[in-house]
């Protein structure tokens, strides 16, 4: 077998399993966000999450199999390292910047749910006391 084909297989098994790991503990963990950002509608929560966890393996292994191509001869064992570090490591980056932004905007609206279950609690007092 040559070193291309070596590369291509390593580069793909290594992505998808951390892209698959990444998902799961996203998917995991990120429930409990969006449970407390829909206010307990567990329902909603889980639809959400499940077309979050939808659209990070489209984007992730998508962008791995169009970077998947490698236009330089691979003759070594060192290249074929070498190469795969840089591959990897930029799947590595784009997971940690989608992982970043999917904490940000479930902060960002978990504050908002916040501020509206505040707003409404301040309501649903001053009807009381009227």
């Amino acid at each position: 077998m040559n070193h291309i084909i070596v590369l291509y297989i390593m580069y793909i098994l290594i992505t998808v399993t951390l892209t698959v790991w990444v998902a799961h503990t996203l998917f995991k963990n990120g429930k409990v966000f969006l449970i407390d950002i829909f206010h307990g509608n567990a329902t909603l929560a889980d639809a959400v999450n499940n077309l979050l966890w939808v659209g990070f393996y489209l984007i992730n292994i998508g962008y791995a199999v169009y970077t998947l191509r490698v236009v330089n001869e691979v003759d070594s064992a060192r290249l074929v390292i070498e190469i795969l570090s840089v591959k990897i490591g930029l799947i590595i980056l784009i997971l940690g910047c989608m992982h970043f932004l999917n904490m940000f905007i479930f902060f960002r609206l978990r504050k908002r749910a916040l501020i509206d279950k505040r707003e409404n609690d301040l309501y649903d007092y001053s009807k009381m006391n009227a």
